[in-house]
Protein backbone atom coordinates (compact mmCIF):
# COMPACT_ATOMS: atom_id res chain seq x y z
CA UNK A 1 0.00 0.00 0.00
CA UNK A 2 1.61 3.30 -1.05
CA UNK A 3 2.68 5.65 2.11
CA UNK A 4 0.78 8.87 1.85
CA UNK A 5 3.24 11.93 2.09
CA UNK A 6 3.68 14.07 4.57
CA UNK A 7 2.11 17.84 3.76
CA UNK A 8 6.46 19.00 4.06
CA UNK A 9 7.56 16.65 1.70
CA UNK A 10 4.69 17.38 -1.13
CA UNK A 11 5.28 21.01 -0.80
CA UNK A 12 8.97 20.67 -1.25
CA UNK A 13 8.68 18.18 -3.99
CA UNK A 14 6.21 20.77 -6.07
CA UNK A 15 8.50 23.48 -5.16
CA UNK A 16 11.88 21.84 -6.85
CA UNK A 17 9.43 22.39 -9.99
CA UNK A 18 10.22 25.93 -9.48
CA UNK A 19 13.46 26.09 -10.35
CA UNK A 20 13.71 27.35 -14.26
CA UNK A 21 11.56 30.40 -13.08
CA UNK A 22 13.54 31.63 -10.43
CA UNK A 23 14.06 35.03 -11.34
CA UNK A 24 10.11 35.63 -11.87
CA UNK A 25 9.43 34.06 -8.64
CA UNK A 26 12.28 36.58 -7.00
CA UNK A 27 10.90 39.27 -8.46
CA UNK A 28 6.68 38.31 -7.68
CA UNK A 29 8.20 38.06 -4.05
CA UNK A 30 10.28 41.67 -3.81
CA UNK A 31 6.73 42.95 -5.63
CA UNK A 32 4.70 41.37 -3.12
CA UNK A 33 6.61 42.62 -0.27
CA UNK A 34 6.52 45.71 -1.75
CA UNK A 35 2.64 46.01 -2.04
CA UNK A 36 2.41 44.99 1.70
CA UNK A 37 5.22 47.76 2.97
CA UNK A 38 3.24 50.44 1.30
CA UNK A 39 -0.15 48.97 2.65
CA UNK A 40 0.85 49.05 6.22
CA UNK A 41 3.14 52.00 5.96
CA UNK A 42 0.30 54.41 4.58
CA UNK A 43 -1.77 53.43 7.98
CA UNK A 44 1.25 54.22 10.15
CA UNK A 45 2.12 57.52 8.32
CA UNK A 46 -1.74 58.56 8.94
CA UNK A 47 -0.92 57.66 12.73
CA UNK A 48 2.47 59.65 12.24
CA UNK A 49 0.62 62.66 10.76
CA UNK A 50 -1.61 62.69 13.78
CA UNK A 51 1.09 62.61 16.60
CA UNK A 52 3.04 65.59 14.55
CA UNK A 53 -0.47 67.54 14.62
CA UNK A 54 -0.81 67.51 17.91
CA UNK A 55 2.97 68.12 18.65
CA UNK A 56 5.11 64.87 19.34
CA UNK A 57 8.61 64.51 17.85
CA UNK A 58 8.87 61.90 15.45
CA UNK A 59 11.75 59.27 14.34
CA UNK A 60 13.72 60.36 11.91
CA UNK A 61 12.72 58.10 9.41
CA UNK A 62 8.94 59.77 8.98
CA UNK A 63 9.07 62.92 6.66
CA UNK A 64 9.90 66.71 8.84
CA UNK A 65 6.20 67.96 7.52
CA UNK A 66 2.95 67.28 7.47
CA UNK A 67 2.85 67.83 3.71
CA UNK A 68 5.70 65.71 3.19
CA UNK A 69 3.51 63.14 4.77
CA UNK A 70 0.55 63.78 2.59
CA UNK A 71 2.83 63.58 -0.30
CA UNK A 72 4.05 59.94 1.06
CA UNK A 73 1.22 58.70 1.46
CA UNK A 74 -0.59 59.31 -1.75
CA UNK A 75 2.81 57.83 -3.56
CA UNK A 76 2.33 54.76 -1.01
CA UNK A 77 -0.99 54.35 -2.31
CA UNK A 78 -0.54 54.92 -5.79
CA UNK A 79 2.13 51.96 -5.71
CA UNK A 80 0.11 49.76 -3.39
CA UNK A 81 -2.06 48.72 -6.25
CA UNK A 82 0.73 48.57 -9.22
CA UNK A 83 2.93 46.27 -6.79
CA UNK A 84 0.41 44.09 -5.87
CA UNK A 85 -1.00 43.46 -9.90
CA UNK A 86 2.73 43.40 -10.15
CA UNK A 87 2.70 40.56 -7.89
CA UNK A 88 -0.26 38.95 -8.84
CA UNK A 89 1.03 38.90 -12.82
CA UNK A 90 4.16 37.19 -11.68
CA UNK A 91 2.54 34.44 -9.63
CA UNK A 92 -0.13 33.38 -12.28
CA UNK A 93 2.45 33.30 -15.23
CA UNK A 94 4.76 31.14 -12.76
CA UNK A 95 1.54 28.98 -12.10
CA UNK A 96 0.15 28.63 -15.68
CA UNK A 97 3.21 27.90 -17.07
CA UNK A 98 3.95 25.33 -14.20
CA UNK A 99 0.41 23.54 -14.79
CA UNK A 100 1.00 22.75 -18.32
CA UNK A 101 4.57 21.50 -17.79
CA UNK A 102 2.50 19.12 -14.98
CA UNK A 103 0.23 18.37 -17.64
CA UNK A 104 2.84 17.06 -19.93
CA UNK A 105 4.75 15.44 -17.46
CA UNK A 106 1.49 13.61 -16.49
CA UNK A 107 0.42 12.82 -19.58
CA UNK A 108 4.16 11.17 -20.27
CA UNK A 109 3.82 9.21 -17.28
CA UNK A 110 0.48 7.83 -18.05
CA UNK A 111 1.66 6.72 -21.79
CA UNK A 112 4.57 5.20 -19.74
CA UNK A 113 2.46 3.13 -17.68
CA UNK A 114 -0.15 1.91 -20.02
CA UNK A 115 -1.55 -0.69 -21.00
CA UNK A 116 -0.37 -2.75 -17.94
CA UNK A 117 -0.42 -0.73 -14.88
CA UNK A 118 -3.60 1.29 -16.30
CA UNK A 119 -5.65 -1.90 -16.84
CA UNK A 120 -8.60 -1.52 -14.83
CA UNK A 121 -7.63 1.74 -13.14
CA UNK A 122 -10.36 3.94 -12.71
CA UNK A 123 -10.79 6.02 -15.43
CA UNK A 124 -12.92 8.42 -13.29
CA UNK A 125 -10.49 9.08 -10.87
CA UNK A 126 -7.69 9.50 -13.40
CA UNK A 127 -9.66 12.12 -15.52
CA UNK A 128 -10.15 13.86 -11.93
CA UNK A 129 -6.44 14.07 -11.38
CA UNK A 130 -5.11 15.26 -14.99
CA UNK A 131 -8.17 17.67 -14.91
CA UNK A 132 -9.29 19.18 -11.77
CA UNK A 133 -6.52 17.98 -9.63
CA UNK A 134 -3.68 19.60 -11.72
CA UNK A 135 -5.74 22.90 -11.95
CA UNK A 136 -5.78 23.29 -8.12
CA UNK A 137 -2.38 22.83 -8.37
CA UNK A 138 -2.70 27.09 -9.71
CA UNK A 139 -3.31 27.81 -5.53
CA UNK A 140 -0.33 26.38 -4.42
CA UNK A 141 1.56 28.02 -6.93
CA UNK A 142 -0.01 31.36 -7.66
CA UNK A 143 -1.30 31.73 -4.16
CA UNK A 144 1.07 29.86 -1.69
CA UNK A 145 4.53 30.31 -2.38
CA UNK A 146 5.20 33.80 -3.14
CA UNK A 147 2.63 34.67 0.09
CA UNK A 148 5.13 32.51 2.54
CA UNK A 149 8.27 34.16 1.26
CA UNK A 150 6.48 37.86 1.05
CA UNK A 151 5.22 36.78 4.46
CA UNK A 152 8.76 35.65 6.00
CA UNK A 153 10.36 38.76 4.71
CA UNK A 154 7.91 41.40 5.38
CA UNK A 155 6.96 39.96 8.96
CA UNK A 156 10.97 40.43 9.64
CA UNK A 157 11.11 43.99 8.08
CA UNK A 158 8.61 45.01 10.63
CA UNK A 159 9.67 43.13 13.68
CA UNK A 160 13.41 45.65 12.79
CA UNK A 161 10.39 48.58 12.89
CA UNK A 162 8.55 47.87 15.89
CA UNK A 163 12.00 46.21 17.24
CA UNK A 164 13.18 50.12 16.62
CA UNK A 165 11.00 51.55 19.70
CA UNK A 166 11.54 48.62 21.91
CA UNK A 167 13.29 44.76 21.29
CA UNK A 168 10.24 43.50 23.82
CA UNK A 169 8.01 44.45 21.90
CA UNK A 170 9.82 44.07 18.35
CA UNK A 171 9.77 40.04 20.04
CA UNK A 172 6.17 40.43 20.88
CA UNK A 173 5.37 40.97 17.25
CA UNK A 174 7.59 38.00 16.35
CA UNK A 175 5.98 36.00 18.34
CA UNK A 176 2.38 36.86 16.99
CA UNK A 177 3.62 36.62 13.60
CA UNK A 178 4.96 33.14 14.10
CA UNK A 179 1.83 32.04 16.02
CA UNK A 180 -0.96 33.50 13.39
CA UNK A 181 1.95 32.51 9.93
CA UNK A 182 3.49 29.10 11.02
CA UNK A 183 1.80 27.48 14.40
CA UNK A 184 -2.03 28.18 12.94
CA UNK A 185 -1.87 26.90 9.59
CA UNK A 186 0.29 23.78 11.12
CA UNK A 187 -2.10 23.06 13.16
CA UNK A 188 -5.19 23.29 10.52
CA UNK A 189 -3.52 21.70 8.11
CA UNK A 190 -3.09 18.08 10.53
CA UNK A 191 -6.58 18.68 11.43
CA UNK A 192 -7.92 18.66 7.70
CA UNK A 193 -5.27 16.62 5.98
CA UNK A 194 -7.45 13.39 5.81
CA UNK A 195 -10.97 15.87 4.95
CA UNK A 196 -9.06 17.14 2.00
CA UNK A 197 -7.77 13.35 0.48
CA UNK A 198 -11.04 11.96 0.92
CA UNK A 199 -12.60 15.21 -0.66
CA UNK A 200 -10.78 14.38 -3.77
CA UNK A 201 -10.88 10.77 -3.39
CA UNK A 202 -15.06 10.98 -3.85
CA UNK A 203 -14.35 13.50 -6.43
CA UNK A 204 -12.96 11.09 -8.43
CA UNK A 205 -15.57 8.08 -7.46
CA UNK A 206 -18.32 10.68 -8.54
CA UNK A 207 -16.41 11.44 -11.52
CA UNK A 208 -16.28 7.57 -12.37
CA UNK A 209 -19.75 6.67 -11.92
CA UNK A 210 -21.01 9.34 -14.36
CA UNK A 211 -18.75 8.62 -17.00
CA UNK A 212 -19.72 4.96 -16.54
CA UNK A 213 -23.28 6.29 -16.29
CA UNK A 214 -23.30 8.14 -19.63
CA UNK A 215 -21.70 5.41 -21.19
CA UNK A 216 -24.13 2.46 -20.02
CA UNK A 217 -27.31 4.94 -20.40
CA UNK A 218 -28.83 3.14 -23.14
CA UNK A 219 -28.29 -0.57 -21.19
CA UNK A 220 -29.57 1.53 -17.70
CA UNK A 221 -32.90 2.56 -19.73
CA UNK A 222 -33.06 -1.03 -21.64
CA UNK A 223 -33.19 -2.67 -18.05
CA UNK A 224 -34.94 -0.13 -16.04
CA UNK A 225 -32.17 1.28 -13.69
CA UNK A 226 -32.61 4.40 -14.04
CA UNK A 227 -34.35 4.94 -10.49
CA UNK A 228 -31.22 2.29 -8.75
CA UNK A 229 -28.84 5.20 -10.85
CA UNK A 230 -30.26 8.43 -9.69
CA UNK A 231 -30.07 6.98 -5.82
CA UNK A 232 -26.79 6.20 -6.78
CA UNK A 233 -25.76 9.40 -7.62
CA UNK A 234 -27.40 10.94 -4.91
CA UNK A 235 -25.68 8.88 -2.74
CA UNK A 236 -22.07 9.66 -4.07
CA UNK A 237 -23.61 13.79 -4.05
CA UNK A 238 -24.36 13.45 -0.37
CA UNK A 239 -20.91 12.19 0.29
CA UNK A 240 -19.01 14.59 -1.51
CA UNK A 241 -21.64 17.38 -0.32
CA UNK A 242 -20.92 15.92 3.39
CA UNK A 243 -16.94 16.23 2.76
CA UNK A 244 -17.03 19.47 1.16
CA UNK A 245 -19.38 20.76 4.44
CA UNK A 246 -16.63 19.32 6.69
CA UNK A 247 -13.99 21.23 5.01
CA UNK A 248 -15.69 24.76 5.16
CA UNK A 249 -16.44 23.78 8.79
CA UNK A 250 -12.64 23.41 9.26
CA UNK A 251 -12.24 26.54 7.15
CA UNK A 252 -14.65 28.73 9.51
CA UNK A 253 -13.10 27.44 12.81
CA UNK A 254 -9.76 28.17 11.54
CA UNK A 255 -11.10 31.79 10.45
CA UNK A 256 -12.07 32.41 14.20
CA UNK A 257 -9.38 31.15 15.42
CA UNK A 258 -7.06 33.58 13.37
CA UNK A 259 -9.34 36.57 14.04
CA UNK A 260 -9.22 35.83 17.70
CA UNK A 261 -5.14 35.68 17.56
CA UNK A 262 -4.73 38.78 15.55
CA UNK A 263 -6.95 40.85 17.80
CA UNK A 264 -5.67 39.09 20.98
CA UNK A 265 -1.70 39.77 19.55
CA UNK A 266 -3.01 43.45 18.92
CA UNK A 267 -4.26 44.17 22.07
CA UNK A 268 -1.56 42.76 23.91
CA UNK A 269 0.92 45.38 22.22
CA UNK A 270 -1.33 48.09 23.47
CA UNK A 271 -1.59 47.42 26.91
CA UNK A 272 2.40 46.37 26.91
CA UNK A 273 3.50 49.40 25.16
CA UNK A 274 1.35 51.60 27.72
CA UNK A 275 3.31 49.64 30.45
CA UNK A 276 6.01 50.63 29.32
CA UNK A 277 5.38 54.25 28.55
CA UNK A 278 4.14 54.59 32.51
CA UNK A 279 7.11 53.20 33.35
CA UNK A 280 8.86 56.34 30.93
CA UNK A 281 10.98 53.41 28.73
CA UNK A 282 9.45 54.52 25.56
CA UNK A 283 7.33 57.69 24.39
CA UNK A 284 3.71 58.07 23.70
CA UNK A 285 4.53 57.92 19.82
CA UNK A 286 5.99 54.67 20.19
CA UNK A 287 3.04 53.46 21.88
CA UNK A 288 1.02 54.75 19.08
CA UNK A 289 3.30 53.47 16.30
CA UNK A 290 4.09 50.41 17.37
CA UNK A 291 0.25 49.56 17.93
CA UNK A 292 -0.82 50.56 14.58
CA UNK A 293 1.92 48.62 12.91
CA UNK A 294 1.05 45.66 14.91
CA UNK A 295 -2.34 46.10 14.14
CA UNK A 296 -1.59 47.01 10.32
CA UNK A 297 0.93 44.32 9.53
CA UNK A 298 -1.12 40.88 9.93
CA UNK A 299 -1.91 41.19 6.31
CA UNK A 300 0.67 39.06 5.04
CA UNK A 301 1.00 36.25 8.02
CA UNK A 302 -3.25 36.13 7.43
CA UNK A 303 -3.04 34.91 3.99
CA UNK A 304 -1.05 32.58 4.91
CA UNK A 305 -3.46 31.11 7.81
CA UNK A 306 -6.41 31.54 5.14
CA UNK A 307 -4.20 29.24 2.52
CA UNK A 308 -4.11 26.72 5.20
CA UNK A 309 -7.75 26.35 4.69
CA UNK A 310 -7.39 25.42 0.74
CA UNK A 311 -3.61 23.84 1.53
CA UNK A 312 -5.22 20.76 2.35
CA UNK A 313 -7.44 20.15 -0.97
CA UNK A 314 -4.52 21.56 -2.83
CA UNK A 315 -1.90 19.14 -1.17
CA UNK A 316 -4.35 16.13 -1.40
CA UNK A 317 -3.96 17.14 -5.26
CA UNK A 318 -0.44 17.07 -5.16
CA UNK A 319 -0.16 14.07 -3.48
CA UNK A 320 -2.64 12.28 -6.10
CA UNK A 321 -0.57 13.83 -9.27
CA UNK A 322 2.97 12.96 -7.50
CA UNK A 323 1.89 9.61 -7.27
CA UNK A 324 0.77 8.83 -10.70
CA UNK A 325 4.41 10.44 -11.70
CA UNK A 326 6.66 8.69 -9.25
CA UNK A 327 4.27 4.94 -10.47
CA UNK A 328 6.77 2.89 -11.86
CA UNK A 329 5.97 1.33 -15.31
CA UNK A 330 5.18 -2.55 -15.20
CA UNK A 331 7.07 -2.50 -18.93
CA UNK A 332 9.75 0.21 -19.56
CA UNK A 333 10.21 1.69 -22.76
CA UNK A 334 13.42 1.17 -24.95
CA UNK A 335 15.62 3.31 -27.25
CA UNK A 336 18.33 3.18 -27.97
CA UNK A 337 19.13 -0.19 -29.13
CA UNK A 338 19.84 -1.39 -33.27
CA UNK A 339 17.19 -1.03 -35.90
CA UNK A 340 15.22 -3.93 -36.08
CA UNK A 341 13.90 -5.15 -39.08
CA UNK A 342 10.95 -7.33 -38.88
CA UNK A 343 12.32 -11.09 -40.09
CA UNK A 344 9.71 -13.98 -37.96
CA UNK A 345 8.71 -14.29 -34.56
CA UNK A 346 8.40 -16.91 -32.19
CA UNK A 347 7.22 -17.86 -28.77
CA UNK A 348 9.88 -20.19 -26.54
CA UNK A 349 8.27 -21.94 -23.20
CA UNK A 350 6.20 -18.62 -21.81
CA UNK A 351 4.82 -18.73 -18.50
CA UNK A 352 2.39 -15.53 -17.63
CA UNK A 353 -0.10 -14.92 -15.19
CA UNK A 354 -2.37 -12.06 -14.14
CA UNK A 355 -1.88 -11.78 -10.13
CA UNK A 356 -2.21 -15.44 -9.03
CA UNK A 357 -4.67 -16.43 -12.21
CA UNK A 358 -2.06 -18.51 -14.59
CA UNK A 359 -3.23 -17.42 -18.16
CA UNK A 360 -0.45 -18.79 -20.43
CA UNK A 361 1.74 -22.39 -18.96
CA UNK A 362 4.57 -23.51 -21.29
CA UNK A 363 3.73 -21.35 -24.44
CA UNK A 364 5.90 -22.48 -27.48
CA UNK A 365 4.74 -21.26 -30.92
CA UNK A 366 7.00 -20.02 -34.38
CA UNK A 367 5.42 -17.12 -36.41
CA UNK A 368 7.55 -17.67 -39.70
CA UNK A 369 7.72 -14.34 -42.04
CA UNK A 370 4.93 -13.38 -44.40
CA UNK A 371 2.26 -16.65 -43.59
CA UNK A 372 -0.95 -16.40 -41.87
CA UNK A 373 -0.94 -18.33 -38.54
CA UNK A 374 -4.17 -19.03 -37.03
CA UNK A 375 -4.62 -19.36 -33.06
CA UNK A 376 -8.10 -20.88 -32.09
CA UNK A 377 -9.43 -21.61 -28.78
CA UNK A 378 -12.42 -20.85 -26.13
CA UNK A 379 -12.84 -17.82 -24.25
CA UNK A 380 -10.65 -17.07 -21.66
CA UNK A 381 -7.50 -19.75 -23.22
CA UNK A 382 -5.21 -16.91 -23.12
CA UNK A 383 -5.27 -16.17 -27.11
CA UNK A 384 -5.19 -12.37 -26.92
CA UNK A 385 -2.82 -12.60 -24.07
CA UNK A 386 -0.31 -13.85 -25.98
CA UNK A 387 -1.18 -11.20 -28.76
CA UNK A 388 -0.48 -8.71 -25.51
CA UNK A 389 2.84 -10.09 -25.08
CA UNK A 390 4.00 -10.05 -28.39
CA UNK A 391 3.16 -5.97 -29.01
CA UNK A 392 4.98 -6.15 -25.38
CA UNK A 393 1.96 -4.20 -23.21
CA UNK A 394 3.56 -7.00 -20.90
CA UNK A 395 6.12 -8.80 -20.42
CA UNK A 396 6.21 -12.68 -19.73
CA UNK A 397 7.01 -14.11 -16.56
CA UNK A 398 8.88 -17.09 -17.71
CA UNK A 399 10.24 -17.96 -21.32
CA UNK A 400 11.03 -16.04 -24.42
CA UNK A 401 9.75 -14.30 -27.09
CA UNK A 402 11.41 -12.90 -30.13
CA UNK A 403 11.19 -10.96 -33.26
CA UNK A 404 13.80 -10.95 -35.75
CA UNK A 405 15.17 -13.50 -33.27
CA UNK A 406 16.09 -10.64 -30.81
CA UNK A 407 14.19 -10.52 -27.32
CA UNK A 408 11.69 -8.00 -27.60
CA UNK A 409 13.00 -6.57 -24.41
CA UNK A 410 15.93 -5.29 -26.14
CA UNK A 411 13.87 -3.76 -29.53
CA UNK A 412 13.61 -0.46 -29.52
CA UNK A 413 9.94 0.33 -28.46
CA UNK A 414 9.74 2.96 -32.02
CA UNK A 415 10.83 -0.08 -33.90
CA UNK A 416 8.30 -3.06 -32.41
CA UNK A 417 5.12 -0.35 -33.12
CA UNK A 418 6.53 0.31 -36.63
CA UNK A 419 6.56 -3.36 -37.19
CA UNK A 420 3.09 -4.83 -35.66
CA UNK A 421 -0.37 -3.28 -36.41
CA UNK A 422 -2.52 -4.28 -33.64
CA UNK A 423 -6.68 -4.92 -33.96
CA UNK A 424 -8.57 -5.86 -31.09
CA UNK A 425 -12.62 -6.63 -31.67
CA UNK A 426 -13.47 -3.27 -29.24
CA UNK A 427 -12.20 -0.85 -31.38
CA UNK A 428 -11.78 2.91 -29.60
CA UNK A 429 -12.96 5.66 -31.92
CA UNK A 430 -11.73 9.45 -30.99
CA UNK A 431 -14.38 12.18 -31.37
CA UNK A 432 -13.44 13.25 -34.65
CA UNK A 433 -13.84 12.04 -38.55
CA UNK A 434 -14.04 8.87 -39.82
CA UNK A 435 -11.01 9.86 -42.21
CA UNK A 436 -9.46 11.13 -38.60
CA UNK A 437 -9.77 8.07 -36.90
CA UNK A 438 -8.72 6.07 -39.52
CA UNK A 439 -5.37 7.91 -39.99
CA UNK A 440 -4.81 7.26 -36.40
CA UNK A 441 -2.72 4.24 -38.41
CA UNK A 442 -0.31 6.75 -40.06
CA UNK A 443 0.37 10.40 -39.28
CA UNK A 444 -0.19 12.94 -42.09
CA UNK A 445 -1.83 9.68 -44.26
CA UNK A 446 -3.35 11.23 -47.36
CA UNK A 447 -6.76 10.95 -48.38
CA UNK A 448 -5.62 8.24 -51.23
CA UNK A 449 -3.86 5.70 -48.74
CA UNK A 450 -6.89 6.12 -46.35
CA UNK A 451 -9.03 5.38 -49.04
CA UNK A 452 -7.52 2.44 -50.30
CA UNK A 453 -7.17 1.37 -46.42
CA UNK A 454 -10.86 2.07 -46.13
CA UNK A 455 -11.68 -0.39 -49.60
CA UNK A 456 -9.21 -3.32 -47.98
CA UNK A 457 -11.61 -3.17 -45.21
CA UNK A 458 -14.94 -3.02 -47.02
CA UNK A 459 -15.69 0.01 -45.32
CA UNK A 460 -15.43 2.52 -48.38
CA UNK A 461 -18.52 1.97 -49.95
CA UNK A 462 -20.93 2.66 -46.50
CA UNK A 463 -18.78 5.37 -46.14
CA UNK A 464 -19.59 6.58 -49.51
CA UNK A 465 -23.59 6.58 -47.87
CA UNK A 466 -22.81 9.32 -45.99
CA UNK A 467 -23.67 12.88 -46.22
CA UNK A 468 -20.06 14.28 -45.35
CA UNK A 469 -18.37 10.92 -46.01
CA UNK A 470 -15.08 10.71 -44.78
CA UNK A 471 -15.60 13.95 -42.39
CA UNK A 472 -19.07 12.06 -41.30
CA UNK A 473 -18.37 12.85 -37.09
CA UNK A 474 -18.20 9.26 -35.91
CA UNK A 475 -19.34 10.74 -32.05
CA UNK A 476 -18.01 10.03 -28.25
CA UNK A 477 -16.38 6.70 -28.40
CA UNK A 478 -18.03 6.30 -32.26
CA UNK A 479 -21.97 6.16 -30.41
CA UNK A 480 -23.15 6.83 -33.80
CA UNK A 481 -21.69 3.53 -35.45
CA UNK A 482 -22.47 -0.02 -35.45
CA UNK A 483 -20.49 -2.65 -34.08
CA UNK A 484 -19.12 -3.87 -37.12
CA UNK A 485 -18.71 -0.24 -38.53
CA UNK A 486 -16.41 0.42 -35.59
CA UNK A 487 -14.35 -2.58 -36.46
CA UNK A 488 -13.98 -2.46 -39.53
CA UNK A 489 -12.44 1.37 -38.95
CA UNK A 490 -9.95 -0.51 -36.52
CA UNK A 491 -9.34 -3.14 -39.56
CA UNK A 492 -8.67 -0.24 -41.89
CA UNK A 493 -6.12 1.38 -39.24
CA UNK A 494 -3.97 -1.64 -39.13
CA UNK A 495 -3.93 -1.66 -43.33
CA UNK A 496 -2.97 1.83 -43.33
CA UNK A 497 0.10 1.43 -40.82
CA UNK A 498 0.92 -1.39 -42.81
CA UNK A 499 3.25 -3.10 -40.81
CA UNK A 500 5.03 -6.54 -41.83
CA UNK A 501 3.42 -8.33 -38.89
CA UNK A 502 -0.57 -8.08 -38.48
CA UNK A 503 -2.16 -8.99 -34.77
CA UNK A 504 -5.85 -8.97 -35.44
CA UNK A 505 -7.93 -10.57 -32.22
CA UNK A 506 -11.17 -11.76 -33.64
CA UNK A 507 -11.27 -9.46 -36.47
CA UNK A 508 -14.19 -10.82 -37.60
CA UNK A 509 -16.36 -10.95 -34.43
CA UNK A 510 -19.09 -8.24 -35.14
CA UNK A 511 -19.24 -8.69 -39.05
CA UNK A 512 -21.79 -10.37 -41.33
CA UNK A 513 -20.34 -13.65 -43.75
CA UNK A 514 -20.17 -10.89 -46.54
CA UNK A 515 -18.48 -8.39 -44.83
CA UNK A 516 -16.34 -10.88 -43.45
CA UNK A 517 -15.39 -12.55 -47.02
CA UNK A 518 -14.44 -9.30 -48.32
CA UNK A 519 -11.81 -8.74 -45.50
CA UNK A 520 -10.56 -12.46 -45.91
CA UNK A 521 -10.16 -11.59 -48.93
CA UNK A 522 -7.78 -8.86 -48.59
CA UNK A 523 -5.99 -10.70 -45.78
CA UNK A 524 -5.58 -13.53 -48.52
CA UNK A 525 -3.80 -11.11 -50.83
CA UNK A 526 -1.81 -9.39 -48.17
CA UNK A 527 0.05 -12.51 -47.57
CA UNK A 528 2.87 -11.48 -49.83
CA UNK A 529 3.14 -9.05 -47.51
CA UNK A 530 3.09 -9.47 -44.62
CA UNK A 531 2.89 -12.37 -41.55
CA UNK A 532 -0.63 -12.25 -39.86
CA UNK A 533 -1.60 -14.11 -36.96
CA UNK A 534 -5.18 -14.70 -36.65
CA UNK A 535 -7.37 -15.10 -33.49
CA UNK A 536 -10.63 -16.22 -33.79
CA UNK A 537 -13.51 -18.34 -32.69
CA UNK A 538 -15.13 -18.95 -35.91
CA UNK A 539 -14.27 -21.48 -38.04
CA UNK A 540 -15.20 -19.46 -41.20
CA UNK A 541 -12.27 -16.91 -40.17
CA UNK A 542 -9.75 -20.02 -39.80
CA UNK A 543 -10.14 -21.37 -43.12
CA UNK A 544 -7.92 -19.00 -44.31
CA UNK A 545 -5.08 -19.53 -41.60
CA UNK A 546 -2.35 -21.56 -43.53
CA UNK A 547 -1.16 -22.79 -39.70
CA UNK A 548 -3.79 -23.04 -36.71
CA UNK A 549 -2.28 -23.30 -33.15
CA UNK A 550 -5.36 -24.61 -30.98
CA UNK A 551 -5.17 -23.24 -27.30
CA UNK A 552 -6.29 -25.01 -24.64
CA UNK A 553 -6.23 -23.85 -20.88
CA UNK A 554 -3.35 -22.13 -21.06
CA UNK A 555 -1.42 -24.59 -23.45
CA UNK A 556 -1.26 -24.58 -27.01
CA UNK A 557 -0.99 -27.49 -29.60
Amino acid sequence: MHRRRTGIRIMSQLIRLIKPLLPIMFLAVTLGVSGYLCAIFLTVSAAAGILMVMGFSLPPMFPASIKEIFIMMAVLSAFRGILHYGEQDCNHYIAFKLLADIRSKVFKALRNLCPAKLEGKDKGNLISIITSDIELLEVFYAHTISPVCIAVVTSLIMVIFIGSFSVVCGLLALTGYVSIGIILPVWNSKRGSEAGMEYRSQFGNLNSFILDSLRGLRETIQYGQEQKSMLKLEEGSCRLSECQGNLKKLEGSSSAVTGTCITGFSFFMLFFTLLLHQSEMIGFEAVVLSTVAMMSSFGPVTALSSLSNNLNQTLACGERVLSVLEEIPQVREVAGKQKTFFTGASVNHVNFAYREEIILKDISLEIPEKKIIGIFGKSGSGKSTLLKLLMRFWDAKQGQILISDRKVEDINTSDLRDMEGYVTQDTVLFHDTIANNIAVGKLNAAREEIVNAAKKASLHDFINTLPDGYDTSVGELGDRLSGGERQRIGIARAFLHNAPLLLLDEPTSNLDSLNEGIILKSLQEERRERTVILVSHRQSTMSLAEEIWEMDGARIS
